[in-house]
């Protein structure tokens, strides 16, 4: 019965078994590659995260060694060697710069930032046309970047190619607003104050562009140009009529500034705005910390004082100010006025006191807005104690060189320190008169 039962083949055996353990080898001998190349992969990893702290490091501290050493670790890093460049470049070895910056654009080289870098080395050593090459590739690879851009322009300028130069400045600060002001002060500085010429450079077309001329030249005290820009000065932005006039009173161009803040400011009863008047002087209009110019002018510092209109019992009008005092006051008050030199004038105004304590009363004086401060004149101190109102007037002589003074709340000098003052001075009515 034994016929049926299948037969095997011993000579079969060996082959079988060489057959398995050779495929066992080729499993073991593939895990062992796929170790050896993870440690290795690990390796690399580890060196790489190192080489960036190396990196990061030697950028912070200019430290020469660090990035070396990151070179060493990863020496086909783009990024090491423009570390090392960077560090180079700040300790003045310029030529180890550019043999690194040129190495990572060869590792890198459709990084638009290292091209960038090098055409800005190859500058700083004197190498115009190939500072012009390297900017010409970083704005191949980048041709929305304004720095790039930028940068080029500024070498063609120099190199007294200033079509081409300007046409690139021109198209970085539409890229970027922020060098328009910048583009524009290049364009005023080449072309010696020549305000067409500096159009024509920086194609000055748009507001924006026309604010910002306007501002250089405000800075310049070149009143009239700036105004020239919008046609009138009633065409000038608001936050740009301040700026200007503020630029002007710090060249103590008075009656340019004068013009330009009168141009802001809508006439009132009780406003005048011309020259030789005190601008609100019955306190009708709102009192600003922000406010300059020819209004009043509130402190922002004040001690131990608050300000405030009042409309109880004013002398004239709607309204008078009413000034708190609860300790070492540093109160004041101050209106610049225009007015003639060499000429009299009176100044008028009313006050009164209550429950008003101290060894150092309030007054008002008069000075020169320019030079040497020097005080004009000065009214009596205002009352102590409670008061109602009361009118007070002095007078002062402008001096042969006084376009402008300084009206000012002042206190006198006590015989102590601190000198507090406690209760509340109310003033209104102000005016001023001229008597030659």
């Amino acid at each position: 019965m034994r016929e049926n039962q299948p037969s095997v083949s011993l000579s079969s055996l060996p082959t079988q078994n060489s057959s398995f353990v050779a495929h066992r080898y080729v499993r073991l001998l593939l895990v062992a590659i796929a170790i050896a190349g993870c440690l290795l992969a690990i390796r690399a990893a580890l060196a790489y995260g190192v080489a960036h702290v190396f990196t990061t490091y030697a950028l912070i501290s200019g430290n020469v060694a660090a990035a070396q050493k990151a070179i060493q670790l990863t020496p086909k890093d783009a990024e090491a060697h423009f570390a090392d460049a960077a560090v180079l470049s700040a300790s003045g070895a310029t030529d180890q710069s550019l043999a690194e910056i040129n190495q990572a654009v060869i590792l890198r080289p459709a990084d638009y930032r290292l091209w960038w870098q090098l055409g800005l080395l190859r500058d700083q050593t004197g190498d115009t046309a190939g500072a012009l090459l390297a900017f010409a590739e970083a704005i191949k690879r980048a041709p929305y970047y304004a720095q790039p851009r930028w940068d080029r322009g500024n070498v063609l300028v120099r190199s007294q190619q200033y079509d081409a130069g300007f046409r690139d400045l021109i198209d970085a600060a539409q890229s970027n607003p922020e060098l328009m002001p910048g583009l524009i002060d290049l364009a005023w500085g080449l072309s010696r104050g020549d305000v067409k010429l500096t159009e024509e450079l920086a194609q000055i077309k748009t507001e924006k562009m026309r604010i910002a001329f306007a501002r250089i030249l405000a800075r310049d005290g070149k009143v009239l140009e700036a105004i020239a820009e919008f046609g009138s000065p009633g065409n000038i932005p608001a936050a740009l009529k301040r700026e200007m006039t503020d630029h002007l009173l710090a060249k103590n161009a008075f009656h340019e500034a004068f013009e330009v803040w009168k141009s802001a400011h809508a006439p009132s009863p009780g406003n005048e705005l011309r020259e030789a008047a005190i601008y609100d002087g019955g306190f009708e209009g709102s009192l600003s910390f922000d406010e300059g110019g020819f209004s009043w002018r509130v402190p922002r510092d004040l001690q131990a004082t608050s300000i405030s209109q009042d409309p109880s019992q004013p002398h004239s009008g709607a309204m008078s100010l009413r000034i708190d005092f609860s300790g070492n006051s540093n109160a004041t008050l101050v209106q610049l006025i225009l007015l003639e030199p060499s000429r009299r004038y009176r100044i008028n105004f009313a006050a009164r006191s209550q429950d008003v304590v101290t060894g150092g009363l309030p007054y008002l004086d008069v000075s020169n807005a320019s030079g040497d401060l020097k005080r004009l004149g000065q009214s009596a101190p205002l009352a102590e104690g409670t008061t109602n109102w009361r009118p007070y007037s002095f007078e002062f002589t402008s001096t042969p060189a006084t376009s402008a003074v300084f009206l000012r709340l002042q206190r006198q000098t006590c015989s102590m320190s601190p000198c507090p003052i406690f209760g509340s001075v109310s003033l209104d009515s102000f005016s001023i008169e001229q008597l030659n």
